[in-house]
């Protein structure tokens, strides 16, 4: 039998590169001919995607497995947290939903969860040359150690070695890494073999002596200071944090604007069409009216009332029903969807109290949230335009509609609904704008102009561009040498 190996990079903090490295790496070492699998033990997101056994897991892990050139699998990501409130989060084990628990009750649950953990990476190590492990937030966050299934508390109980990453984009970086080793007790600081520093702007030998400093004072040899890559923002999104940096606006024919909602999900919706050369899309941030727009597109939510109701708050409600009657248009997706009808009732408590509140009104719709939660890749033809989809059904709750169908699925149903002016529309489908066909269709709609944009094409060539970039700036065989 050949064992795999295992290695696990974790971070001096969030948003450090975590999550794009280890994609890079997977590219990288598949290249070479190994068989590689992403795993993350335990991931807060409300970006998720669905896998071929109807499972859920978080977004990165989907896009790690697409460089690994595999489906994606529950068990790349065993523990999937969803915040549904400043306090509490949706809990995911191995992709379905076994509770909501709030951050200081699950403490108490992680125990628990390390068996299933441990499980979902043999599994992956049993049809692998070697795992690449992905931490979550920060190495040194030492207040969540006791029972920690994240980073340290995993590494320790698979017996795998991890490199740490800091960002020297944010400044102090090695205050971050040599942070992170004193804090650390000693056993825990025994399994860190190297390090690499990431998002380098400049020339290179100016860090040359902190790189020795860094390795001085920690005793970890370092793997590599990688250059920031700016096509990284080609790539979907894990985590919020990445809308607190958009890029620069351009000068695009059509405007496109999404209200940044407090519990916004799956928001990597709309990556291509940030990749548009014709659109300037638009996260419009609380604190402000909606600026004029060629189409408003309310985004999915974890907690869809609750979003409705900060909707409201921003006055963001008064700036739609003004664009519609100005001629603009609007798509509600998911959560966006429900919050587009008439009501939305959540009878059962799912997201909240037990409550029934007033939607948008510009669908003749209603949606009650309960039931099983759908969880579903689908793929189909829009049927205004006749263009083809393939995308995937992520959400609590049904809607019944006296509209227009908006989508036909390739198993004969119907879903969705479209005004009878043709200005509002709303679906449960995420990934529409994946599909370049359908994003063309749905461009013409607004009079944008047509792109010869592949967008999966766009992707495939980000991820070969950070492998290589991987492989001129680090040192792959060293990383790779030291994963047991």
């Amino acid at each position: 039998m050949r064992l795999a190996r295992a290695l696990m990079l974790q971070g001096t903090g969030s948003d450090v590169g975590k999550s794009l490295i280890v994609a890079g790496l997977c590219r990288a070492l598949t290249a070479r001919g190994l068989r590689v699998r992403p795993f993350k033990p335990q991931n807060m997101s409300n970006n998720a995607a669905v896998t071929a056994d109807g499972g859920e897991i978080g977004r990165a892990q989907a896009l790690q497995a697409r460089a690994c050139g595999v489906e994606p699998s529950v068990h790349m990501n065993p523990v999937l947290l969803k915040p549904q409130s400043e306090i509490g989060s949706q809990v995911v084990v191995q992709g379905q939903v076994v509770g909501a628990a709030r951050a200081r009750d699950y403490q108490a649950w992680k125990p628990k969860l390390l068996p299933r953990v441990l499980e979902s990476f043999e599994r992956l190590k049993a049809e692998a040359d070697i795992v690449l492990v992905e931490g979550a937030g920060g190495a040194a966050e030492v207040n969540l150690r006791a029972g920690d299934i994240a980073n340290m508390g995993f590494a320790r109980a698979a017996d795998v070695p991890v490199v740490v990453i800091g960002d020297i984009e944010r400044g102090g970086v090695i205050a971050q890494i040599v942070g992170t080793r004193v804090v650390l007790d000693a056993a825990d600081a025994a399994m860190v073999g190297g390090f690499l520093v990431n998002k380098f702007r400049g020339d290179a030998s100016l860090f040359a002596d902190g790189m020795t400093r860094i390795e001085m004072l920690t005793g970890w040899p370092g793997f590599g200071l990688i250059p920031y890559f700016p096509e990284a923002a080609r790539l979907p999104a894990e985590d919020a944090l990445a809308l607190d940096r958009p890029p620069a606006p351009r000068d695009g024919e059509r405007t496109i604007v999404v209200p940044r909602l407090p519990h916004i999900a799956n928001f990597d919706d709309f990556d291509p069409l940030q990749a548009e050369p014709g659109v300037r899309l638009i996260f419009a941030p609380p604190g402000a009216p909606l600026p004029a727009a060629d189409l408003v597109i309310l985004p999915g939510s974890k907690a869809t009332i609750a979003d409705l109701k900060a909707l409201r708050v921003q006055g963001w409600d008064i700036d739609i029903l003004a664009h519609v009657r100005r001629g603009g248009k609007v798509l509600g997706v998911c959560g966006g969807y429900q919050m587009l009808g008439r009501s939305v009732a959540d009878p059962e408590g799912i997201e909240g109290p037990a409550e029934t509140v007033p939607g948008l009104g510009l669908l003749d719709a209603e949606t009650v949230l309960g039931g099983p939660k759908t969880l579903t890749r689908i793929a189909g033809r829009s049927l205004s335009q006749g263009a083809p989809f393939a995308g995937y059904e992520i959400h609590v709750g049904r809607t019944e509609t006296r509209e227009r169908p908006l989508l036909a699925f390739a198993d004969g149903r119907e879903d969705g609904a479209e005004r009878s002016d043709g200005r509002v529309r709303g679906c449960y489908v995420h990934g529409l704008f994946g599909d370049d066909a359908q994003r063309r269709a749905w461009l013409a709609w607004i009079g944008a102009p047509a792109s010869p944009l592949a967008y999966d094409g766009q992707v495939e060539a980000t991820l070969d561009g950070f492998a290589a970039h991987l492989e001129r700036h680090a040192n792959v065989e060293a990383v790779l040498a030291m994963a047991r």
